[in-house]
């Protein structure tokens, strides 16, 4: 149930951010971003590669080139063919007219695709000191944007700051747990050598979202505390999971603590499996 609301949840926001109130410019007073947001409107049915889809962009921006939304959907195209350097300087466009808005984008996608994770925590933070109010998640729906601040920290080898930010946000009675959260914590206690409490986080995985990954870090815990009963079981179900595709998932690049078929192999072989 948690993992189908989560899914609705990201589906509404993704059909939010992709269909802009042009009203709401238009109440405000602001004539000049109506009638942008109204340019905008036109990309849709459009692929994003086309010259329609452009061309209705380039228009709003004629329109109002402080348009930071006509600016970040601009953007997405040359970030999918991998033109990250257009991309980004659309997106710094975006982010300076309206870092309110946008900085949650620029921040995730720092992460998510560029592995810039200093360049993330710098987003976040200056999020965060800009508003008074939930900072949100990542663009996919994936995490909270203070985890991938954590799991930011632990990528630039500070495990005590990401454990921290971690702990206080997992603690927080207000956080929707992501669906990779416990897993993620539950490895950075592993890679901290506190197996205890790297199980402890893992077997709350399991109950959030049970995937492959998970089994297998719990069977590293297990056989760092010498159960190998539960390390056998767990590397198992590991397998099991994996080859029915229950697993972590992101289209475009590796995520954060993935593992392979391969890495669950290797540990089957050293046990004599």
């Amino acid at each position: 149930m948690r993992i189908l609301l989560i899914f609705v949840l990201v589906v509404v926001s993704a059909s939010l951010v992709g269909q802009p109130n042009c009203n709401a410019y238009k109440y405000s007073g602001d004539k000049l971003k109506y009638k942008a947001c109204k340019a905008v409107v036109k990309v849709k049915g459009h692929y994003q590669f086309s010259r329609a889809f452009q061309e209705a962009l380039d228009e709003a921006l004629a329109i109002d080139s402080t348009f930071a939304y006509a600016y970040r959907i601009k953007s997405t195209a040359y970030l999918k063919s991998g033109d990250f350097i257009t991309w980004k300087k659309l997106m710094d466009k975006a982010v300076k007219y309206d870092p309110e808005g946008e900085l949650f984008y620029r921040a995730s996608c720092r992460y998510q695709f560029f592995r810039d994770y200093a360049g993330a925590i710098e987003d976040i933070e200056l999020l965060d000191s800009l508003i008074d109010y939930n900072i949100g998640y990542s663009q996919n729906g994936d995490y909270h944007l203070n985890i991938i601040k954590a799991l930011s920290y632990k990528a630039i080898g500070k495990p005590d700051e990401s454990l921290q930010i971690f702990e206080r946000q997992l603690s927080d009675s207000t956080h929707s747990v992501g669906i990779y959260d416990y897993l993620h914590l539950g490895v950075l206690y592993l890679e901290m050598e506190k197996f205890s409490l790297a199980l402890r986080a893992l077997k709350q995985q399991a109950l959030e979202n049970d995937i492959a990954e998970n089994r297998y870090y719990m069977a590293m815990a297990c056989k760092a505390l010498g159960d190998k009963k539960d390390y056998l079981e767990n590397i198992k179900l590991a397998k099991e999971k994996y080859e029915n595709g229950v697993k972590m998932f992101d289209p475009y690049v590796e995520k954060m603590d993935q593992i392979f078929l391969a890495d669950i192999m290797d540990a089957m072989k050293i046990e004599g499996f």
